[in-house]
């Protein structure tokens, strides 16, 4: 496809047609003019075409897409006398070289897109075409059917002018005609028929009407035909196949009438057939392009989803279904580091590894992204049918690839679905299976997972607030509460931490742990972040502007996620948000967690050694819960170790375990080495809160003191 930026627009300002339109046009009229019996010109017939270029460009890039033009399109064509044997294959032949080449949308489709949708135009046209030349079929089939009952009508007033004529109409028709008796007995064929069924005059006329059956004949076909022997019936229409001499098949659109004599009485059974076996084929490999994968060939998305829908439908008999959602671990890298070639011939390798293990019957594989494919089974007799496919996919991939002599190793996550299917979408089953496929992989991934609701609900759920995340911030969903900080040695209050919560309008407040992790995964969390900085310098402003906290300013300390600490402006924000409010940098503390801050170089660390050097506070969260190295605290740019609160819970019982008195102890007498200052989370009880002062904690936090609340709740002392 040419690029939007090259590509005519479908219909110009002026009225006329763009240079790609006219020229699809004039090379559609070149491919085709010669096989039609048109009365027009080749200007003329140009001209034609442009206007049927103009619908299938416009219908090309429609959106929702409707392949329904193509119909008219096909009608236009027949209607203009395109109606040759060679006519179809070569309309089509120039629409799938050149449409998606020289007719191009304002948008611009995907590749695949493009070929999908053109592919579905083809089979339309294909279809219109077919109707309007059985429709100009059926009008000479009539006027055929009055000669020969004229004919055999005034057989006794001009019985030689009669036969000239019913002779001439017979033997030169293009259709293929035949006479049979009342009893199925063949009395004649003109020579079109006998071509079609192989040129043999003899293989035809010594076969009775009733002796043609096929295993493809449609249920009514033989019914018709008795209806129409007895005399109920003047004729009927409808496509039938016939097996030829040579063992093909020939498909044709038949219509038997019914001759009676000057009497009334029925006589003769009059059998026009038309040959469509190439149309037919046509159809069905179009068809098939729309319906398959054409890197795997398996079947695909559209066609999938036809069945299970059908699966799903009341009308069907079936009852359950099982599915297996299968997503490759690693795709990605694989394209990235080797190129989309190897990634090609890994997907066909591994379609053709999981078609040994899902070719059962009512049984459908299908690839319907990327690296993803789903097995669907009809009606499984049990659960474990479903789960020992997945486990035969897994197996079957367990087995490194060879691709262009690299040995690719393969893994993959499963969701496996199985129940009834009483009220169920496909989209409702599609959603719990990709739902179960995702929990797979978050497990560790090269395993199948069983879909449960409760898992299916909260992984809408976050769904749902993560999709909600940029509205609640724009819209101010966000607010602050703050837990104090205690001096102990003393009771003051020396600060607050600030804690963001989330008024969702439908969960109501939601605490960090609902979102942040949603926040950091998305990106939200640098400019949610960038929000709450914002917010609690200002509050500590205006805390100092009303002299609480007395001489010396409070606090306010701040977390500091992962993706933030290695976010280029974070030393740049902070500085501006201090500056925009005078704030002292010494009236902020920015927490970062202890395995984030050991994880980091030193050109990682860059950021908060420079924001230290400018006098803001650096804490060590959730001390004791990392791997860190207690000797690599000594390059670390903290001011404060925050002792997590899995230290001091067995400081809550009387007496108090001696194991984590030890442990306090020993980190507090580290850490004052060091000239850091320890802050306690989680303290409860007052006996604990004495004991930890005693050990030399120089401040606290928890419930004990105060719970996290509005800022005009903060306690001067306690």
């Amino acid at each position: 496809m040419i690029p939007p930026s090259a590509a005519p627009s479908p219909v110009s300002g002026s009225g006329e047609p763009p240079d790609g339109l006219r020229r699809f046009a004039r090379i559609w009229c070149r491919a085709v003019y010669p096989a039609t019996a048109t009365s027009m010109t080749r200007p003329e017939f140009e001209e034609h075409l442009e206007l049927l270029t103009r619908r299938l460009t416009t219908a090309l890039h429609a959106r929702p897409f409707d392949a329904t033009p193509g119909r008219g399109v096909g009608d236009a064509l027949v209607a203009a006398h395109c109606t040759s044997p060679e006519s179809l294959p070569q309309i089509l032949g120039v629409i799938d070289a050149y449409l998606l080449l020289y007719c191009s949308g304002p948008d611009r489709l995907t590749a695949e897109e493009g070929r999908s949708r053109c592919a579905r135009l083809q089979h339309a046209i294909a279809a219109g075409f077919s109707r309007a030349l059985q429709e100009r079929t059926r009008s000479e089939q009539e006027s055929v059917s009055r000669a020969a009952l004229t004919a055999q009508t005034e057989i006794a007033n001009a019985l030689h002018e009669s036969e000239t004529r019913f002779r001439t109409v017979f033997r030169d028709a293009a259709l293929g005609i035949g006479i049979a008796d009342m009893n199925g007995n063949i009395k004649d064929t003109n020579t079109a028929l006998t071509m079609m069924f192989g040129g043999s005059d003899h293989h035809v006329r010594s076969r009775n009407v009733t002796d043609w059956t096929h295993p493809e004949d449609a249920p009514e076909v033989w019914r018709l035909q008795g209806e129409l022997m007895r005399g109920e019936r003047e004729h009927y229409q409808i496509e039938k196949p016939y097996n030829r001499t040579d063992g093909t098949v020939l498909w044709t659109n038949l219509t038997v009438s019914l001759l009676r004599d000057t009497e009334g009485e029925p006589q003769y059974m009059l059998a026009m057939m038309e040959d469509v076996t190439e149309r037919r084929l046509l159809n069905l490999r179009l068809r098939y392009q729309a319906t398959h994968d054409a890197l795997t060939d398996l079947p695909n998305r559209a066609l999938f989803f036809e069945r299970l829908d059908q699966a799903l439908s009341p009308q069907t008999d079936c009852s359950r279904i099982g599915l297996c959602y299968l997503d490759l671990d690693g795709f990605k890298a694989v394209n990235d580091s080797l190129g989309h070639a190897v990634g090609d011939q890994l997907l066909i390798a591994v379609a053709e590894r999981l078609h040994s293990c899902a070719s059962g019957p009512r049984q459908l594989l299908a690839r319907i992204g990327g690296d993803e494919f789903v097995a669907l089974i009809i009606d499984p007799p049990s659960r474990a049918v479903v789960t020992e496919l997945a486990q035969r996919a897994l197996d079957a991939l367990a087995a490194p690839v060879d691709v262009g002599g690299r040995e690719l190793m393969v893994r993959a996550s499963i969701g496996v679905v199985e129940g009834p299917t009483e009220e169920l979408t496909s989209s409702e089953v599609l959603r719990s299976a990709d739902i179960t496929m995702y929990r797979a992989k978050a497990e560790g991934g090269n395993r199948y997972a069983l879909a449960d609701p409760d898992s299916d609900a909260r992984a809408i759920s976050r769904h749902h607030l993560t999709h909600h995340l940029p509205a609640a911030l724009k819209g101010c969903e966000f607010f602050i509460e703050y837990q104090p900080l205690i001096k102990m040695s003393d009771g003051s209050v020396e600060g607050a931490e600030a804690l963001v919560r989330w008024s969702h309008p439908r969960h109501g407040v939601l605490g960090p742990d609902r979102f942040i992790p949603l926040a950091e995964h998305t990106g939200l969390i640098v400019p949610l972040g960038r929000w709450v900085l914002r917010e609690a310098v200002r509050q500590a402003y205006e805390w100092q502007v009303r002299g609480i906290g007395g001489v010396r300013p409070l606090r306010v300390n701040v977390n500091l996620s992962p993706r933030q600490l290695h976010h280029p402006d974070l030393v740049d924000d902070t500085v501006a948000v201090l500056e925009e409010f005078g704030l002292p940098a010494s009236s902020l503390c920015l927490e970062v967690t202890e395995s984030a801050m050991v994880r980091a170089d030193d050109h990682e660390l860059k950021p908060l050694r420079q924001l230290a050097e400018l006098g803001v506070g650096i804490a060590l969260d959730d001390f004791g819960t990392g791997y860190s190295n207690l000797a690599s605290l000594r390059r670390l740019p903290a001011s404060t170790l925050k002792l997590d609160r899995s230290f001091t819970e067995g400081l809550q019982h009387h007496p108090s375990d001696p194991v984590d008195l030890k442990i306090v102890e020993g980190i507090v007498s580290l850490a004052h080495t060091l000239d850091l200052s320890v802050t306690v989370e989680g303290v409860e009880t007052a006996a604990q809160a004495e004991q930890l002062r005693e050990l030399g904690c120089d401040s606290a936090q928890g419930w004990y003191y105060a719970r996290p609340g509005p800022p005009e709740q903060l306690p001067l002392a306690v």
